[in-house]
């Protein structure tokens, strides 16, 4: 076993160990490294590069396209807004007139409701007034002749003879004050 490893130490010292770092094929080493890479810089330019470019413009061109699509909508919402403020305020101002205008005709059904029903209590009051009177009239009647007919019936009653002129004048005289 000793000898089987001081052989491989010594073949391997007597070969040219790993085949990269041997100085006798870096020439076709370094040959085949620019071909690769100029392979792998053709494909990536001519096939690979495009496709992800034109991947990208697309993608530009979408994001392009949905900021302005969001732009105009959000110009859209704002006209939106600005339109339904609009006729929120054109509906309350309409809402107010319409509130004043009822107010208004309110007002003047009350209104005539009101000179309507003074014109009937003044109607009403002057009848008062004026059977009040009648009857203040005839009441002042009734007293002439109860005073009348009391005094005849009180003077017979004493004794006296009274005549109705004399009376009627007693009456009128006392009533007078």
């Amino acid at each position: 076993m000793a000898t089987e490893t001081h052989s491989a130490a010594d073949a391997a010292a007597a070969g040219p160990g790993m085949p990269q770092l041997d100085f006798s094929t870096w020439g076709n080493q370094i040959f085949w490294l620019v071909l690769a890479l100029i392979a792998t810089y053709l494909i990536l330019s001519r096939v690979a590069l495009p496709r992800i470019g034109a991947v990208l413009a697309e993608r530009q061109g979408t994001i392009t396209n949905d900021i302005a699509a969001a732009e105009d909508l959000k110009a859209k919402a704002i006209e939106a807004e600005a339109a339904y403020d609009k006729a929120l305020l054109d509906a309350r101002a309409e809402a107010q007139r319409i509130v004043a205008d009822a107010k208004a005709e309110i007002q003047a059904d009350l209104d005539v409701a009101i000179s309507k029903a003074d014109a009937e209590i003044a109607a009403k009051s002057a009848e008062s007034a004026k059977a009040i009177s009648e009857i203040r009239a005839s009441a002042l009647e009734n007293v002439k002749v109860v005073a009348k007919d009391t005094t005849k019936e009180i003077v017979a009653a004493m004794g006296g003879k009274a005549d109705a002129k004399t009376v009627t004048a007693a009456v009128t005289a006392r009533m007078k004050g």
